[in-house]
């Protein structure tokens, strides 16, 4: 089976597109539950409140019928005293018009915050509910105030609670798929990796075999000499290929020595319209923890970028700053630029602006100089046809 072929099998650059689909599944479903909930309890709480204002309607009869009651007369009261005694969840208050409490239900207090607490309660109950009148006498009324019962205030917050949990359930789902995404994601990058440095492996004894062939033979020797740094890049390519999935080694050594030598490579295979660029002192040392191998790699992947967006024609230049504990380099082109919607999505894998290619560098770049390096990589800026600047930050210590 082709190398091709199996990375192809092993990488599905659709994974991305299909997370962001699931993103928004997960969040469409929240929305529609939480709708759903919202309508249902909102529909269940109104029912229940008409239900409480007929139960508080009928106490408030029941009430007016034991005002006026005859105590001489023989009509059985039992049935009232027990509608009266069965509310025992919704307050309920009774005033006259001067708002002089006569009696109260449900509602706690004691002797010392008494007032204060039946005061609050009743400007509490004018503005929740309308006060039913109870007619004591012709010319005497009273009034009954109440608010919703302990069941119906808990119901009113139910959705919002339920639809908080709904969310904190779709954010543990939605963590838990990632991690398992990024574990299988690492577990692909390190099977494409080992499967790639041992397909090279092969063909790259064979090219060390020829050359050795050609030296006996007479052949320029500057050719030779061609194809013996071509034969060592596929060294260091398959190097790099088995680092990935391992630790590597970090050494401090200087990052401008390792970026001058990857300028220098790229120099002698790029086309002549391609000028680049060091802007830094070329004297000083930028020593960081380094694992130059791998390092390359990231400013060759930026730099070929960088040669694409040109067209082959423009200007790539490669600056380096520093802070107390920080060292910042970047690479600029004058190329085509990338559009603000590509932002955030350039350093996903299967990201590409080229007809060809799977959009593995700047995935791959941002591997090394995050997860190996413990340093960052970002898009710093890009306009259209104007050019693109990447910047990378690495920690002295």
């Amino acid at each position: 089976m082709r190398l091709s072929s199996i990375i192809i099998n092993i990488i599905n650059l659709d994974f991305y597109s299909k997370k962001r689909r699931w993103k928004i599944f997960l969040l469409l479903l929240a929305v529609v539950i939480g709708i759903g909930s919202f309508v249902y309890t909102n529909w269940l709480v109104k029912n229940m409140a008409r239900e409480e204002r007929k139960n508080v309607e009928l106490w408030a009869e029941a009430t007016q019928k034991l005002a006026s009651y005859d105590i001489n007369s023989n009509q059985d009261i039992t049935f009232l005293v027990d509608i009266i005694n069965r509310n025992t969840s919704i307050p309920i208050i009774i005033a006259d018009s001067l708002d002089q409490i006569g009696d109260t239900r449900n509602i706690s207090f004691t002797e010392d915050n008494k007032a204060k607490v039946l005061a609050r309660e009743l400007q509490k109950m004018k503005k929740e509910n309308e006060a039913i009148t109870i007619s004591v006498s012709k010319t005497k009324h009273q009034y009954l105030y109440y608010s919703d019962s302990l069941l119906l205030e808990n119901l009113k917050y139910y959705p919002v609670i339920q639809f908080a949990v709904i969310l904190l359930f779709i954010l543990v789902a939605y963590l838990a798929f990632n991690s398992s995404r990024n574990a299988e994601q690492n577990q692909v990058w390190v099977g494409m990796s080992k499967e790639t440095a041992h397909q090279l492996g092969t063909p790259i004894s064979s090219l060390m075999a020829w050359v050795e062939l050609l030296k006996m033979q007479n052949i320029d020797n500057k050719l030779i000499q061609e194809f013996e740094k071509d034969t060592e890049r596929l060294q260091k390519i398959t190097e790099r290929f088995s680092k990935i999935g391992s630790v590597p080694e970090l050494i401090r050594q200087d990052v401008g020595e390792t970026i001058r030598s990857s300028v220098e490579y790229l120099k002698t295979r790029s086309s002549g319209k391609v000028k680049f660029m060091l802007d830094f002192d070329q004297e000083k040392r930028y020593e960081v923890p380094l694992n130059s191998s791998l390092f390359s790699w990231v400013i060759e992947n930026l730099c070929k970028n960088a040669i694409d967006a040109m067209n082959n024609s423009g200007t790539i230049q490669v600056s380096i700053s520093e802070k107390v504990d920080q060292v910042f380099i970047e690479v600029s082109d004058t190329g085509k630029g990338i559009a603000k919607a590509y932002f955030k999505t350039v350093f996903q894998p299967g990201f590409t602006t080229k007809k060809r290619g799977w959009g593995l560098g700047l995935s791959l770049a941002k591997r090394i100089v995050e997860n190996y390096h413990k340093g960052k990589i970002f898009l710093k800026q890009s306009e259209i046809n104007k050019g693109t600047t990447f910047r990378i930050i690495l920690n002295k210590g």
